[in-house]
């Protein structure tokens, strides 16, 4: 059965650095729209970043643009996070999310409800 697990979260200092992993089984990654979000304690899931299918061009929320980066090892159908300088209110459970069937392949959605596959999430602790 086609599905994302996510992982590499955990307890970091600020300033320092993580790598999230979203590994997809069943499909293959490339062909959809990916995106990452954040669910931060008590509030809604928020954008992060994306990647679409054609160009495969990142795009960032402004709270992590030159911070985060997002790509796609597609020989290992898996799409990497990489987080430096984190903050405080970078905390939260993060999730990697698919649409299928994808919409428009040019570009990656940075709302939740336009995406159908998650991954579990993983959470990421950001404190001294």
């Amino acid at each position: 059965q086609a599905h994302l697990v996510v992982s590499g979260g955990g307890l970091v200092q600020p300033g320092g650095s993580l790598r999230l992993s979203c590994v997809a089984s069943g499909f293959t990654l490339d062909n959809y729209p990916l995106g990452w979000f954040r669910r931060a304690p008590g509030k809604e899931r928020d954008w992060v970043s994306c990647m679409n299918v054609i160009d495969s061009d990142p795009y960032y929320s402004e709270s992590v643009e030159g911070r985060f980066t997002l790509w796609r090892d597609n020989a290992n159908n898996t799409a990497y996070l990489q987080m430096n300088d984190l903050k405080p209110g970078d905390t939260g459970v993060y999730y990697c999310a698919l649409q299928d069937p994808p919409i428009r392949l040019g570009s990656c959605p940075q709302v939740a409800f336009a995406y159908n596959r998650w991954g579990q999430g993983t959470q990421v602790t950001v404190a001294s």
